[in-house]
């Protein structure tokens, strides 16, 4: 890099400039690096917990729904799960966590009330009620998890990212800036050696 630069003052000048800015970037990102990592543990801790939920609430949703149609029999839980009015939707937008695009994930009609069911109080049964509230329970939790899932994913993405990016202002870019520099007031030094005795011998003249 220092054969491909003019060793002049002003060179120099705009060289040290370009040093202060590089140098002030490697630190915003890696503040950026550290911040998203702490994001992502945070993060990644919750996603833990909630993965542990879901397995809770799916093996107590299956429990209940075998329940039901051992007592009330597979034809009525099929008739209470098409009689249900509510159609569960998910929507999926953005959000930004220190500059970084995530999604945001909600659901609408996660949860089934009792008049939603279409089914009346002679056609409910306990059983089928307590099966339609696990699973109820079980789709929000997964909507979460998969939030958080995205979640991780994208910040962990941007992580790698700009690790990449401040790694390369550590170990290439500032080096071979600060090389340059070094280069610069060395040849500088030189010509001002080479004037200075060409003077003298001048003067002897």
């Amino acid at each position: 890099m220092a054969l491909d630069i003019k060793p002049t003052r002003s060179e120099l000048i705009k060289l040290k400039g370009r040093i202060k800015q590089t140098k002030n970037g490697y630190k915003l990102l890696k503040m950026k690096r550290d911040g998203l990592f702490h994001e992502f543990r945070q993060l990644l801790a919750e996603m833990i917990e909630a993965k542990r939920e879901i397995t809770e609430a799916f093996r107590l949703a299956k429990q209940r729904i075998d329940l039901a149609n051992a007592i009330e029999g597979g034809l009525a839980v099929r008739a209470a799960a098409i009689a249900n009015s509510a159609h569960p939707e998910v929507e999926v937008e953005r959000r930004n966590i220190m500059g970084v695009v995530v999604p945001s994930v909600s659901g609408t009609n996660l949860k089934s009330t009792f008049a939603e069911r279409g089914v009346g109080f002679i056609g409910s049964s306990p059983y089928i009620d307590e099966a339609s509230d696990s699973f109820s329970e079980l789709i929000e939790k997964i909507v979460k998890a998969a939030e958080m899932e995205a979640t991780l994913k994208r910040l962990l993405e941007e992580i790698e990212a700009t690790k990449r990016r401040v790694n390369a202002l550590e170990f290439k870019v500032i080096p071979e800036l600060e090389e340059a520099k070094v280069f610069i007031q060395l040849r500088l030094e030189e010509m001002e050696r080479e004037e200075t005795f060409r003077l003298k011998r001048f003067k002897n003249k």
